[in-house]
């Protein structure tokens, strides 16, 4: 088998062979820009397009790296920058409209660029990459390096922006945020430093956000303990506690989706949401702008949000998702909305050209529109898209044109195309006019989507392949009427049809490719269509249009491995294929001889291809090239024979999934590429071409066109009658609007009518005809059937009247056993189904309960229970208690052995100080145990409940291991203590469910109790026959919550679904029983004979004396009369016998009703005495929740306390991590100080080096030009500060106008352009012409070479001043930095300070419980004291001595003063008055020195009362400087224009004057004229002169008057405000007055 490998595409050019590209066409998928003010561009695919708007011309730029990823340009310059989509992506810098590559940028971005913007002036271009760098980087495009750069992680920028007035300003914009990014220069290093605005919710309004780090607002609570930020209660110490907001706090902002800059530098922002914001670009400020409504909303045209803007003078042009460009007028804070344009789509982007002449406006689909302002503003589509993707393309025969669709395929034999569609229709077109093809016929095959259309070679047949797995076969002469002549049943899912129409045979071969799934194999099946088919196609198709496999013999190959495409040699023996899962190319040998069934094909060549990817092979029409096409974007033409390369091309790129189309022309010169998803479509031209390739193809071309010429002629001859009749159409259905109204409802019943599909009509056609066919045998087998169903009706109807026995089942009647067994076997599985949910259902809901049962009965170590009295309405419940874990106890005793080893500690301690000798201290170490008891009894005793703040001890439970709540400072401490206190709790608990167990079975035995008496009571009640009920007590729910987990039987109100198998064992059990049953009975012989004898007793009982009955003698029954003496005998004796029996009843009844009380009482005085009982044990279950809930509120407190402390802890962690982070910051802006500082100082050096040369040029002058005569070093020094005017271009004022950012700042560019200005204006100065006379050339050339050295020293002194002061302004900046780290430092050190007092305060400041008794202290008035922040707890008692000692002393001091108070009292009384007559002289010598010195004007009342007083100065010398130079600019203003004027007055005068010589001179010549004219003239012209002067000179009076008097007034002026300025100047003097 043979192998090869692909050569690569040098040997390719070395064989001769090459393509190129010939044009492009494509649609905008990003933003278009302008180049100039006549050429856009944007990316498409591989390639750049430029296209130009007044010619439309189009140029071409290849990325030869792939994709072109995002483009920018720079107007000025007019250069293109765009980046490459790849791993690690470079950006291209291309020179337009040479196209030639300006430099390379290569940065460290890893996958791809998001954003380019070039600067308005300068050689900075700002790129934004993804992920997962999201870098911001600055570069110098022409020198290619980065300036700076920065990383902002996780943040997606949308746009990004140069201020066009400030380089130093960039703006990017993203869904949720705006930053302002400013770039600060020194000498040659850039900085980036952001600025974020704060953007306001979605109502417009702002919220205010407290300061996260140094909150100021927040509350004292003296209580309990200090209030934190919400980052310190939160745990956070790290950076995310600057930012961190609770969720309460995060409120929605505006989503900004477009902005534009100003000349003003502010910005224009677009949101989501429907605002329109103005950020300041003097603070960064938001300010939502008021819409203004004049009219009504406009129904359906609301604008939701702007998607793109572009600023204009007076506002902005923004559009939004409805189709329309609204001109926005800002004027302040509002702004007005007005329709300016409608465009047929959404627009998504709008662009003025670089003079705004023009406006670009893009719509979503790639269309793009020019629209011209002017006087007659214009509209032009410059480019229209339908939907940005070209789906399917092929060529016209012969191949000069090409036609674009969605699946599509042109004829060969007649210039006509057919078109596929999803919804399966093939329309036929008239492709004559190529830019207006016409519909000619339609055909309907299938409601499954055509996905391959294909004409054979000669053009004969049209094959259509469907979803299906159809392949129609259509008649491709339009003489024919496109006639379908059948179709063909291959595998789902066709991949490729490939065919083989030679010249030479009279068939076609057909070729389809189909995958296997599962099975990892691919199925190729080869037609074979006659020539003749059209003759003699309804022979060769069945009745449903299937064509026959006899005459359309069909063989099937199936290959080992999954192709992706493959096609059928023109030599019918060999079959190529592109191979799925590996990159090899294959071909196969087909069989000679035929075969039947599946043939399997082993491949013969095999060659590996370096396209990856799943691919796609196509023939050349000459059959002798193989071109392959993959994803990778490379087109390969292969040698058939060797499948060697010998051209590619790469036209698309792997990142828009590679070619999805290829096709050739007939003569093999164009070739057309379609790219999958990059939209683009390519024409490529053989560059070179090797050997005898163009030669076969061209022959091969020409002898196809000559057999296909006459077919052709007749062809299209057709295709011109048929559109002519497409024409007439439209009269022919005027016509038909005209019939009467019954045709007119046949043609509405037709049109209503659902068109049908071929295959169908086909399908329909043929039942007809089966029905036809066999009608006569369908009547009969229907009177059949409807004979046998009455006789089975009859039969079921019998069959009720019969008896049980001989009944049938209903089941046995059906005739179709199979169909009854398949609904059986449905219901079953319906059921089993059913059966299965209901199953699952119920063991999620046993799993649930299980969980709960689990965690609230089975992990209790004591369930939860409760007790009810017996009379009284009193629920005890018990405390239901988990067991305590293994970490519990084990922490439980590391706390206990630690108290006990502090407390021997301590008692040692105590030893130690208390000891006198050591025999004493042997003595109490012997004594060890009895004194730990003693210690503990006492510690207990001297700890009394109101000081441990609970009733623990009432239960008997130890607190001496207990810390006082006086000493718990230390987190520690504080563990340990509610470690103890939860012990507590448990060990109350326990004591408590103790009791109520004891309670429990207390209650057990007395109802065992009730229910023995009640037998008893229950005998006695039957024996008395009494109609009582028995009072017997049980055990409620609550009482054994143990009875709700079990289900019982009587609680199932539903019928118990019971299986067979229970069903099973429930029979055998009861007939089980009923066996033991009878042989019981059987047995049980003695039983029944004693119950027939002796009433089944042997004696008499007590009990059964109240049964007992005498019977009656027989004689009774006859009449008193007729008895006997022995008769009445035996009378008196029953009679006797019967009182006697009665007498022992009533003994017996007395007795058991005694009994029965007695048993009654008992049960009542038990039941009560358990209830009293209950009673203590409730009021004790009271008591002892209320130790548990002061314990618990200790705990509380406790741990409230512990996590306090934690929260402190993070804050000052924080505090600390945000103290380091801002010293770092503080060395890092002090390094930048050092540094600026420092390149400052060598700038400033160098500047001053270069001052102080420029000086000695000037002050070396004339000593290098002494051996001249003075008097030409004269005029040379005054030559050599002459410099030359540098006219600037004058933009002309129509361009003004349009241009809303005027002249915009210099660049390094136009510094340059003004430097060549200058230097040749200086080679016009040097000129010889300009020597002064009589100077030596050799001289005037050495004074030249000077002046330039000096013009030159003097621009780069200019240079050198405007960087110097730059770095200044940058050194002040990172001055300004350093002062605010500094200033930060020192709140945080002030802050860390307040946490520390804190913290202290708050580990002092203890929380306590204590015990108080209600009722003993009164208080009148109700003076409480609710502010305890200063108080101190202290005992009782030492205030009470405190105060008797106090009160004593005080006393004793009292008695002491009252004795020596008289004494003093009159010697103080003196010296008081006699310092008092001394002030007083003091007084009035100062008041009357003060009287005589005093000057108290309205400035000092003024410089008294006001607070601020400097501060007010300052602001009235700032205003009265600001009038001043108000006042002053405006007379220089008037000044300069009263010089214009003058100086036009005198330019006036002058030509009066030399009009007036001209006519003096002209005088002589007319006097003759005017001696004859003298008179006319006296009488005419000299009264109309006289008054003509006059007038002139009155003019020119009061025009000489005016001037005067404003001169005047602005001299008076100027005085009164030089005198203002004097006073105001004096007035801040300070008054030396002596004193």
């Amino acid at each position: 088998m043979a192998q090869g490998r692909e050569r690569d595409e040098a040997h390719n050019v070395a064989i001769g062979s090459s393509l190129s590209v010939r044009w492009v066409q494509g649609f905008p998928k990003q933003n278009v820009h302008f180049v100039n003010d006549s050429t856009i561009c944007y990316p498409c695919g591989n390639f750049v397009i430029f296209l130009n708007i007044e010619t439309k011309k189009k140029t071409v730029l290849q990325c030869m790296n792939g994709i072109v990823g995002i483009v920018a340009t720079n107007v000025p310059y007019e250069v293109v920058a765009f980046s490459d989509r790849r791993l690690r992506p470079l950006i291209y810098i291309y020179n337009f409209p040479g196209l030639t590559r300006r430099t390379k940028l290569k940065g460290n971005v890893l996958l791809d660029y998001t954003l380019l913007s070039f600067s308005y002036c300068g050689t900075y271009l700002a790129s934004y990459s993804s992920l997962p760098e999201f870098e911001l980087a600055l570069w110098n495009w022409e020198l290619g390096v980065i300036l700076c750069k920065k990383s902002q992680p996780g943040t997606d920028v949308n746009q990004m922006t140069f201020n066009p007035m400030n380089w130093h300003q960039l703006c990017l914009s993203s869904p949720s945020a705006l930053t302002v990014w400013t770039i600060e220069r020194s000498n040659q290093e850039h900085y980036l430093k952001a600025k974020s605005v704060k953007l306001p919710m979605e109502d417009g309004s702002f919220f205010n956000e407290t300061d996260v780090i140094f909150p100021q607002s927040l509350p004292k609570d003296p209580i309990y303990g200090p209030v934190l930020p919400v980052s310190a209660i939160a745990g956070l110490v790290g950076e995310e506690a600057e930012t961190f907001r609770p969720k309460d706090d995060l409120y929605t902002l505006l989503h900004p989706t477009m902005h534009c800059w100003t000349p003003t530098s502010d910005l224009y922002v677009g949101c989501e949401e429907g605002h329109l914001l103005m950020i300041s670009g003097e603070n960064f400020k938001a300010t939502v702008l008021n819409k203004m409504e004049d009219e009504p909303p406009r129904v359906g045209r609301n604008l939701i949000s702007p998607v793109t803007m572009a600023y204009q003078k007076g506002g902005v042009l923004a559009s939004g998702i409805d189709g329309f460009v609204y001109s926005f007028l800002i004027k302040d804070t509002n702004y007005k909305v007005e329709d300016f344009l409608e465009v047929e789509g959404p627009v998504e982007h709008l662009m003025f050209s670089p003079s705004y002449r023009m406006l670009l406006i893009q719509t979503d689909k790639g269309s793009i529109y020019i629209y011209t302002f002017g006087e007659e503003p214009t509209f032009e589509k410059v480019l229209e898209a339908c939907d940005g993707k070209f789906q399917a393309t092929d060529f016209i025969t012969p191949g000069n044109e090409y036609f674009m669709g969605t699946v599509l395929a042109c004829s060969p034999s007649s210039l006509s195309a057919a078109v596929g569609t999803q919804g399966g229709f093939v329309h036929f077109l008239d492709v004559r006019d190529v830019e207006s093809p016409q519909a000619i016929h339609k055909a309907f095959l299938s409601k499954s989507p055509v996905q391959h259309l294909l004409y054979d070679q000669r053009g004969l047949y049209l094959l259509v392949g469907t979803s299906e797995g159809y392949i129609f076969v259509i008649n491709a002469k339009p003489s024919s009427l496109f006639q379908i002549l059948g179709f063909i049943e291959v595998g789902k899912d066709i991949l490729q049809i490939s065919t083989v129409s030679l010249l030479e045979i009279d068939m076609v071969k057909v070729m389809v490719l189909s995958p296997l799934p599962g099975t990892g194999r691919s199925r190729l099946e080869i037609l074979t269509l006659p020539k003749r088919l059209p003759q003699v196609s309804a022979s060769f198709a069945d009745q449903r249009g299937r064509l026959r496999d006899e005459f359309v013999p069909k063989s099937v190959y199936e290959i080992e491995h999954t192709l992706s495409s493959a096609v059928l040699s023109f030599r019918s023996n060999q079959i190529y294929g592109f191979c799925n899962q590996v990159p090899y190319i294959c071909s196969y040998l087909l069989p000679e001889k035929d075969h039947s069934g599946i043939c399997i094909l082993k491949p013969y060549q095999k060659v590996q291809s370096k396209q990856y990817g799943p691919g796609m092979l196509s023939l050349s029409p000459h059959g002798l090239w193989l071109i392959t096409i993959a994803k990778c974007g490379f087109l390969c033409i292969r040698d058939i024979q060797t499948l060697e390369t010998f051209a590619r091309c790469r036209s698309h790129s792997p990142q828009g999934h590679g070619i999805q189309l290829v096709r050739i022309s007939m003569d093999g010169q164009n070739i057309l590429v379609n790219g999958r998803d990059d939209g683009t479509l390519v024409n490529l031209r053989w560059r070179r071409v090797g050997g005898n390739l163009t030669n076969e193809i061209l022959e091969h071309s020409q002898q196809l066109l000559i057999s296909l010429r006459n077919t052709m002629d007749e062809e299209n001859n057709y295709l011109s009658i048929t559109r002519r009749d497409s024409l007439d159409s439209g009269s022919e259905a005027e016509y038909a609007n005209m019939k009467s109204s019954s045709s007119q409802e046949e043609l509405v019943h037709v049109d209503n009518m659902e068109e049908i599909p071929w295959i169908e009509q086909k399908s329909q056609e043929a039942i007809k005809k089966e029905v036809k066919l066999f009608s006569n045998k369908r009547t009969e087998i229907k009177r059949g059937i409807k004979a046998l169903v009455k006789t089975v009706l009859d039969m079921m109807k019998e069959n009720k009247a019969v008896d049980n026995i001989a009944k049938l089942e209903q089941q046995e009647f059906g005739l179709d056993l199979e169909e009854l067994e398949r609904l059986h076997d449905e219901s079953e599985e319906e059921v089993a189904k059913i059966r299965k949910d209901v199953e699952m259902q119920n063991l999620a809901k046993r799993y649930l309960a299980e969980l709960i049962k689990e965690e609230c009965w089975n992990s209790m170590a004591v369930k939860g229970r409760a007790l009810k009295c017996f009379h009284i309405p009193y629920v005890v419940e018990n405390f239901p208690m988990k067991e305590r874990t293994d970490e519990e106890l084990k922490e439980l005793k590391r706390v206990v052995q630690q108290k006990n080893i502090e407390a021997e500690c301590l008692r040692l301690q105590k030893e130690i100080v208390e000891a006198q000798s050591g025999i004493t201290l042997v003595k109490k170490h012997n004594e060890e145990e009895d004194e730990e008891e003693e210690d503990k009894t006492v510690k207990d005793s001297n700890l009394p409940n109101y000081l441990l703040g609970s009733l623990s001890t009432d239960f008997r439970v130890h607190t001496s291991l207990l810390s006082s709540q006086l000493e718990l400072h230390s987190r520690e401490e504080k563990i340990n203590q509610i470690i103890l206190l939860k012990d507590i709790i448990y060990k109350v608990k326990t004591a408590f469910n103790n009791e109520f167990d004891a309670a429990y079975k207390q209650k057990e035995i007395e109802i065992a109790r009730i229910k023995e008496r009640n037998v008893r009571i229950h005998e006695i009640i039957l024996d008395l026959d009494l109609q009582e009920s028995v009072w017997q007590p049980e055990f409620e729910d609550c009482e054994k919550p143990e009875r709700t987990l079990v289900v019982e039987n009587a609680e199932i109100r539903t019928l118990k679904h019971v299986t067979a198998w229970q069903k099973a064992k429930t029979e055998l059990l009861v007939t089980h029983e009923m066996e033991q049953w009878l042989v019981s009975q059987g047995s049980n012989l003695r039983r029944q004979a004693l119950m027939d004898m002796m009433g089944g007793v042997l004696e008499v009982k007590k009990e059964d004396i109240l049964r007992m009955v005498i019977p009656q003698p027989a004689f009774m029954a006859k009449p008193e009369t007729l008895w006997s003496e022995e008769e009445r005998k035996k009378f008196k004796e029953y009679e006797k016998k019967v009182k006697e029996l009665n007498e022992e009843r009533d003994k017996y009844r007395k007795s058991l009703e005694a009994e029965m009380k007695k048993l009654q009482n008992a049960i009542q005085e038990s039941t009560q005495s358990f209830d009293e009982h209950l009673k203590r044990l409730f009021e004790k279950r009271v008591k002892a929740e209320m130790v548990v809930n002061q314990e618990e509120l200790k705990i509380n407190n406790l741990v409230f306390s512990l996590l306090l402390d934690e929260e402190i802890s993070s804050r000052e962690a924080f505090l600390n991590n945000y103290l380091t982070r801002k010293q770092e910051e503080k060395s890092q802006t002090a390094e930048a100080i050092r540094k600026a500082r420092e390149d400052l100082d060598v700038y400033k050096e160098h500047y001053d080096n270069l001052v102080a040369e420029d000086k000695v040029l000037d002050r070396s002058f004339k000593k290098e030009f002494s051996e001249i005569p003075s008097y030409q070093v004269d005029i040379l020094y005054k030559l050599f500060k002459r410099r030359p005017r540098i006219h600037k271009q004058k933009v002309h004022s129509d361009t003004n106008s349009l241009v809303p950012f005027g002249e915009r700042p210099g660049s390094g560019k136009l510094n340059k352009d003004a430097f060549a200005q200058l230097m040749k204006a200086m080679d016009d100065l040097d000129n010889i012409n300009n020597m002064p006379e009589g100077l030596d050339p050799s001289v005037w050339d050495h004074f030249c070479m000077t002046r330039r050295t000096k013009v030159e020293n003097e621009q780069e002194v200019k240079q050198k001043a405007a960087g110097l002061m730059e770095m200044a302004a940058f050194l002040r900046r990172r001055t300004d930095d350093d002062e605010k780290v500094q200033h930060e430092i020192e709140k945080v050190f002030h802050e860390l300070i307040l946490l520390q007092e804190d913290k202290v305060k708050f580990q002092l400041n203890l929380t306590i419980q204590i015990l108080l008794k209600q009722g003993q202290v009164e208080l009148e008035n109700f003076q409480l004291l609710l502010d305890y922040s200063d108080a101190v707890l202290i005992n009782r008692n030492i205030i009470e001595d405190l105060n008797s000692v106090i009160r004593t002393q005080g006393q004793k001091k009292v008695a002491s003063m009252m004795e020596s108070k008289e004494v003093h009292k009159g010697i103080f009384q003196i010296e008081w008055e006699h310092k008092k007559m001394e002030m007083e002289m003091e007084d009035l010598n100062q008041k009357a020195w003060d009287i005589q010195m005093l000057f108290f004007s309205r400035d000092h009342q003024k410089y008294l009362n006001e607070p601020n007083y400097d501060t007010l100065i300052a602001v009235q010398i700032g205003i009265m400087e600001q009038t001043i130079a108000v006042i002053d600019k405006t007379h220089k203003k008037n000044v300069e224009n009263c010089k214009k004027l003058l100086k036009k007055l005198g330019r006036c005068s002058n030509q009066k004057d030399i009009a007036n010589y001209t006519l003096s001179c002209n005088l002589r010549e007319e006097l003759v004229a005017v001696s004859e004219r003298k008179d006319i003239c006296n009488a005419m012209g000299s009264k109309l002169t006289c008054e003509k002067i006059a007038k002139e000179r009155y003019e020119n009076m009061m025009q000489y008057q005016k001037l005067t008097k404003i001169s005047r007034e602005q001299a008076e002026q100027i005085s009164i405000l030089q005198a203002e300025v004097e006073r105001l100047r004096m007035k801040t003097f300070p008054a030396l007055v002596q004193m």
